[in-house]
């Protein structure tokens, strides 16, 4: 009898537990046509770069040379690296913003100054990010072109021409102006380099002192601070440290009354004007002096000293010591 209760209370058990509970759970099977999400695709890029402010594919020295760009399409948040290159190394990248622009395009803008001469070449890339692909363009290129310098001409290529000249020796003053001190200077340069003797700066010249070529060779450099005067290129060079660092255009003893050669000392000054018409004499032989002269013309003209322009010579004058040697060849 306990038995028989027992199993029907069981059973009524049984029967009470809801038949959810009753059987397990089951995931629903996908059907065959049925297919999982795609992922959402990443935006190809395509970037674009147009060089401006060219003139027949040149920049001129010192002009800055813009380059515009465009990345499509655009999202936001995106940077374009430009890198700029000179002779084909690089010489200066920027990381710029892309702007929105129009029609669903991105902008952007990079620039680079041009300070020497040679080929210059400029590129762009995007980085591939979540949100836009990678691309990059080929490199465009330009050249430089130099002016034409003139008299009492001013301006910062000028300036930088004087600043180049003054690296080799060529003391040619401050300012931004085309003065007559720099013409006696473009005159030195070209006598030292065999040129014609004016005082004209074509660009071949300038372009040439951009790139600090036509520098004067030393001939003693060991010989401490002294002068040297090579009678072919009539000019007068005060050397220091092995270097010029000033350069005179002279003129010196005629063939019937040519100028004394050989290594002597200074030993010898004279300010103001003597009756002979020198000015500021420094005195190294003799009756061989360099000083000022009203007459320097750009041949050997003196009667055996080393004239100098008038406005160069009281500066020559404080350059100049006691005992500093002289070499003439």
């Amino acid at each position: 009898m306990i038995r028989r209760l027992a199993l029907a209370v069981g059973a009524a058990a049984l029967l009470a537990v809801p038949a959810t509970a009753a059987a397990a759970p089951t995931e629903k099977a996908p059907t065959p046509t049925e297919k999982a999400p795609k992922k959402q695709e990443v935006p190809k890029a395509t970037v674009t770069i147009d060089v401006q402010h060219l003139s027949g594919g040149k920049a001129q020295i010192l002009d800055t040379v813009p380059v515009v760009g465009t990345l499509k399409p655009f999202v936001p948040g995106q940077h374009v690296e430009v890198n700029f290159f000179r002779n084909g190394k690089e010489v200066v990248g920027r990381k710029v913003a892309v702007q929105q622009g129009p029609n669903e395009t991105g902008t952007f803008e990079a620039s680079v100054v041009v300070k020497e001469g040679g080929k210059y070449a400029v590129s762009a890339h995007h980085d591939a990010t979540a949100a836009l692909g990678a691309d990059s363009t080929v490199r465009k290129s330009w050249t430089v072109s130099f002016p034409k310098l003139n008299p009492g001409e001013c301006g910062p290529v000028v300036q930088a021409f004087k600043s180049h000249l003054a690296r080799m020796g060529y003391v040619s003053g401050g300012g931004d102006c085309f003065t007559a001190r720099l013409g006696r200077e473009v005159l030195a340069y070209r006598k030292v380099n065999d040129m014609d003797r004016t005082k004209k700066a074509g660009p071949g010249l300038v372009k040439a002192a951009f790139e600090d070529k036509g520098g004067y060779h030393v001939k003693y450099p060991d010989a401490g601070e002294h002068a040297e005067v090579p009678l072919d290129k009539q000019v007068l060079v005060l050397v220091k440290d092995g270097k010029p660092f000033a350069i005179y255009p002279v003129s010196t003893g005629k063939p019937s009354t040519p100028t004394i050669t050989g290594h002597y000392e200074f030993y010898r000054q004279e300010p103001g004007y003597n009756s002979e018409g020198m000015y500021y004499s420094f005195y190294w032989h003799n009756g061989y002096a360099v000083h000022g002269y009203a007459e320097v013309p750009n041949y050997a003209a003196s009667h055996g000293c080393v004239r100098t322009f008038i406005a160069d010579q009281p500066r020559i004058y404080e350059q100049l010591h006691y005992g500093e040697s002289i070499y003439v060849w």
